[in-house]
């Protein structure tokens, strides 16, 4: 029987994965088998021109079981499928939180929260926190009470729990961290960490704080489910995030320091994701009476600075001419915000601390909407320690032009635009500066 020539190992097997956008919008790609869901986001971002920012991630949703997880960037998509039941989906999204524990630490592990275990002698230094995560030989523990659902009941007990990279372990007698006290709950290698997302009311959960240990390979059975109710989000955090490291420790270092290029394989989504036009782009000085090109980096960055501010110059002298046009300036700056990825119209505030949760809670993310109570007012909503706070943008007059303000009149804003270019560079009566745009990308 004749070999198989080297051409027919160039053949790969390929699948078909679709995925989902936060519009209800769906997308199919192929993938080879061995693509990991890094790789999927860069090719979702090639393909929906959106910004490359590093943000994205895959998501498995279950609606049914009310679940969802970001998929690791090392995780092989097609393998993560195939433990999905046929209800479950994978959305396409921002999480701007995934590698933030990584950039500070201390806000993510509570120092009354994380311990030695028994084998090891004195206690951690906090500078030392992520090492001895991601250092398999050292043995950190998070400790804590947690609320856990009782199997085919909707009552909670309180139990005292330990993490540890053998296993999620809680006392049967009290706080105490002997052997014949400990009862093993669930392993970390064969299972995941999911976020619960319908709600308290429906589980009868004590807190909000919702997450659920579930195995790989349990599709639609809940009895397999492990749920579980944190006192507050940072202690949730806190959990999830040390189950993610201790399951996958240095794994996620080294995905956190990969640059987000594509390799030579798949070379067509290496490069950052612009037109062909944008990639031509060149600065120009039309001042004299021909154009030249702006060879000095600074001189064309004030100059792309000068340019954007044209047209709100332009706005200003019109005014004062009355200009008919349809496309009046003093109209143009009361809808020219609805062009930008942070605002979101008519949403409720409800939706809006949905997207803002689903997206990481980190410092400075933040989305613009319509406000519910005044019609011709906006909403910030902004992140700053985990708490989501909401900051009414009132319009008001000046010689017959309308602005916008924060802070009663005090700094005012020809448009939306404006007001958050200002507050991403200066944190004024906010917070924090403005970071992160919550964005919704429609594939």
């Amino acid at each position: 029987m004749p070999s198989c020539s080297p051409d027919c190992c160039l053949f790969q097997a390929v699948e078909i994965v679709k995925v989902w956008s936060e519009d209800g919008a769906g997308k199919v790609v192929e993938i080879p088998a061995d693509m990991m869901a890094r790789d999927v986001c860069q090719l979702l971002v090639y393909k929906s021109h959106c910004l490359d920012d590093n943000a994205w991630t895959l998501v498995e949703h279950h609606p049914i079981l009310g679940l969802e997880r970001c998929l690791e960037d090392h995780e092989l998509v097609v393998q993560v499928q195939a433990s999905m039941s046929s209800d479950s989906k994978f959305l396409f999204r921002k999480n701007y939180a995934k590698y933030e524990f990584f950039r500070n630490p201390l806000n993510f592990f509570p120092e009354q929260m994380v311990a030695w275990c028994q084998e090891s002698d004195g206690s951690i230094p906090q500078s030392q926190l992520l090492q001895n995560f991601l250092n398999s030989s050292s043995c950190p523990e998070i400790q804590g009470h947690l609320y856990l659902k009782e199997p085919g009941r909707k009552s909670w007990k309180k139990l005292y729990m330990f993490l540890r990279r053998s296993g999620l372990y809680y006392s049967t007698k009290g706080t105490s961290k002997e052997p014949r006290h400990l009862q093993l709950l669930s392993d970390l290698e064969d299972s995941n960490i999911f976020t619960i997302i319908t709600g308290r009311k429906l589980h009868n959960a004590p807190t909000d704080y919702q997450f659920c240990i579930k195995p790989s390979k349990a599709r639609s059975d809940c009895k397999e489910l492990k749920m579980l109710c944190a006192e507050d989000e940072q202690s949730r955090t806190c959990w999830m995030t040390a189950f993610r490291l201790l399951k996958y420790g240095i794994v996620l270092y080294q995905s956190y320091n990969v640059p987000q290029q594509r390799k030579s394989n798949l070379s067509p989504f290496s490069a950052p994701v612009r037109s062909v036009s944008e990639n031509s782009l060149v600065a120009m000085d039309f001042s004299g009476r021909t154009g030249r090109v702006i060879d000095n980096p600074v001189e064309a960055q004030s100059a792309a600075l000068e340019e954007g501010q044209t047209w709100r110059k332009r706005s200003q002298r019109m005014n004062v001419l009355g200009s008919p046009s349809p496309l009046h300036p003093s109209s143009l700056s009361t809808v020219i915000h609805r062009t930008q990825v942070w605002f979101h119209g008519r949403i409720m505030r409800e939706e809006a601390h949905r997207m803002i949760i689903q997206q990481g809670q980190v410092d400075g993310l933040f989305l613009l909407r319509d406000s519910q109570s005044n019609p011709k007012a906006f909403v910030l909503t902004l992140c700053h320690h985990q708490k989501i706070k909401h900051f009414q943008i009132l319009p008001c007059e000046e010689d017959g032009q309308v602005f916008f303000s924060l802070d009663d009149g005090a700094t005012k804003f020809t448009d939306l635009i404006h007001l958050v270019e200002f507050y991403q560079l200066n944190r004024g009566v906010l917070p924090c500066k403005l970071k992160h745009p919550c964005t919704a990308v429609a594939l």
